[in-house]
């Protein structure tokens, strides 16, 4: 039975599922900062998804990246599926903009999260709302 990693529940705001995810969003407002977590259990990689899955895992981050793109204004989308801290198998969709905080480099470790305000939340979701039905 899919369980969420504790410290996934603990980083993120739960924004809804699509057909294979669930979609959370990053409690850090310093970037726009998605995340789809395959609702599969025991999966540390992509290659461990069935075909069809790992399909629309592809369909589900490309759009959801291209959406989060246009929604953002972003000069770089970065995707990525690291694994080294949470196992469990999840892709990190993070808008990037030339100049933010962590430019060109990574966004891990560069500086501390700063989280969304109850405002800033209730405004992003909204946001994401037309792109996450997108994903269902």
């Amino acid at each position: 039975m899919f369980q969420l990693h504790e410290r996934l529940a603990a980083d993120t705001h739960k924004l809804g599922v699509s057909r294979l995810c669930d979609v959370l969003l990053m409690n850090d407002s310093t970037w726009p900062w998605v995340i789809l977590v395959p609702r599969v259990s025991g999966i540390r990689e992509i290659f461990e998804l069935q075909v069809e899955q790992q399909q629309r895992l592809l369909f589900e981050s490309s759009a959801l990246s291209e959406g989060m793109m246009e929604l953002f204004s972003g000069d770089k989308m970065n995707v990525a599926a690291l694994g080294n801290m949470v196992p469990q198998l999840h892709l990190h969709h993070i808008v990037r903009y030339q100049g933010d905080p962590a430019w060109p480099g990574p966004v891990w470790g560069k500086q501390p999260p700063v989280p969304y305000t109850d405002d800033q939340l209730v405004n992003v979701k909204a946001k994401l709302q037309s792109l996450l039905k997108q994903l269902a």
